[in-house]
């Protein structure tokens, strides 16, 4: 019987630690996120304070934007500022400093000039808070004092005007990545959403790619077309990302990002930002997107003339069909299936907060990260991959487009004729 009583003992006791062991999604999440905390890869920040102060931020508060004004007639409020990126383990950041695709190119060069000095102004004010870094092992520095590691990418290569040497100079204020096409095709790339002219990349548009290789910048590949993707992977030597896509497969939005080009990032060693962006989260939401146009267009064509019957009509269709609601579990859907098709190295996050109207429901803003880990973590994701997911595959191919910038020191830069100059 004593013998009895000892083995019921010792089991007890081994069983002890293992209960301990048991923790919920929640908290291998929050495990998770205090390791590594996210580092997102498109926020849209700057391009707010353009439309709602433009850029004139004496008055804005980055430590309470739930009241800014609002851009172009659209909501209140923002999704980012300091409490919120706490309280979403944001470590760090990718602030997009955007600019319109519809600008004629120099504008555009100067537009993102100043973009590029309205975000180093506000990172100047919150330097407690936010450290502006350009290479992978300041920004792993700043995120282990407690600092939101801030870098700077350009979205759309408008903004370099069709010049190596516009792309050079940004480079040198400090944007670590260009995303080579916004909404609209370019002279030399062609966009997912305009009508393709080239086939992808043309010879400058490679140039564009190894002269980025050789500085270090990072290819980025959201809004460009299938064939830009597959070009600029053919020409890169070093790893790509995707600063803020969807998966094609579970949403068909041409933005998004094929299982073709999903299946090569392990040989390139990118990684894929998986986007919030509800029309390109949810297919239902991108259908009924296009079907609330469809129904525009067509009283368009009814009433010729007559703004207010479009209007109005669009409004009567609108509270007939609700507009679907797309949610955080179809988000994770998205980061499963990069997980799926290219392995939980190739994956990460950019949420492009204040970019859309919302994020999906239970994380509308930068504070929702961890309810998103929480719902991996409840699919299995163990704290490791979750890991890898907020922050250490981005790290890992900073470091590795910086090895092959260091391994091109040698090489002069590329060059081109200048335009203008009447010869």
């Amino acid at each position: 019987m004593k013998t009895i009583f000892a083995a019921l003992g010792a089991l007890a006791l081994c069983s002890a630690p293992l209960a301990a062991r048991q923790r919920t999604p929640e908290q291998v999440a929050e495990a998770a996120l205090r390791a590594a905390p996210v580092f997102d890869g498109h926020n849209d920040v700057p391009e707010a304070l353009r439309g709602r102060y433009r850029n004139v931020i004496a008055g804005f508060d980055f430590d309470d934007s739930s009241r800014a004004p609002s851009a172009d007639d659209g909501p209140l409020g923002m999704h980012t500022d300091l409490p919120r990126l706490r309280k979403g383990r944001v470590g760090g950041q990718f602030w997009s400093v955007y600019v319109s695709a519809a600008l004629p190119e120099p504008q555009a060069v100067v537009a993102v000039l100043e973009q590029i000095d309205v975000m180093k102004r506000l990172m100047a004010r919150h330097r407690r808070d936010l450290a502006f870094v350009t290479t992978a092992d300041q920004a792993a520095a700043a995120m282990k004092r407690g600092q939101i590691a801030s870098l700077l990418g350009m979205e759309g290569g408008n903004s370099i005007g069709e010049s190596l040497a516009v792309l050079r100079q940004s480079y040198d204020l400090g944007a670590r990545y260009l995303t080579l096409t916004h909404s609209k095709t370019l002279t030399w790339a062609d966009s997912a959403t305009d009508a393709p002219r080239h086939g992808g990349l043309t010879g400058f548009g490679r140039m564009v790619v190894r002269e980025m290789n050789r500085l270090g910048m990072l290819v980025d590949l959201s809004h460009v077309s299938e064939e830009t993707m597959i070009d600029a992977l053919d020409e890169t030597r070093a790893p790509v990302i995707f600063s803020h896509s969807g998966v094609r497969a579970i949403d068909g939005h041409p933005r998004n990002v094929p299982d073709s080009v999903l299946a090569r990032l392990p040989a390139n060693g990118g990684v894929a930002m998986a986007v919030a962006y509800p029309a390109f989260v949810s297919e239902a939401y991108r259908q009924w997107s296009a079907d609330r146009a469809g129904e525009t267009a067509r009283l368009g064509s009814l009433y010729p003339g007559d703004p207010k019957a479009v209007t109005s009509g669009t409004a009567a269709w609108t509270a007939a069909h609700p507009r679907p609601v797309a949610t955080v579990a179809q988000w994770a859907d998205h980061i499963d299936h990069v997980r799926r098709i290219a392995g939980v190295d190739h994956v990460g996050l950019g949420g492009d907060y204040d970019g859309m109207e919302t994020g999906p429901r239970g994380a509308e803003d930068v504070a929702g990260y961890p309810v998103l880990f929480a719902e991996l973590a409840r699919r299995g994701w163990s704290q490791p991959e979750l890991e890898k997911l907020a922050s250490r595959n981005i790290l890992r191919v900073l470091r590795r487009a910086e090895a092959v910038a260091a391994s091109q020191k040698g090489l002069a830069p590329l060059e081109t004729p200048a335009v203008g100059t009447g010869r």
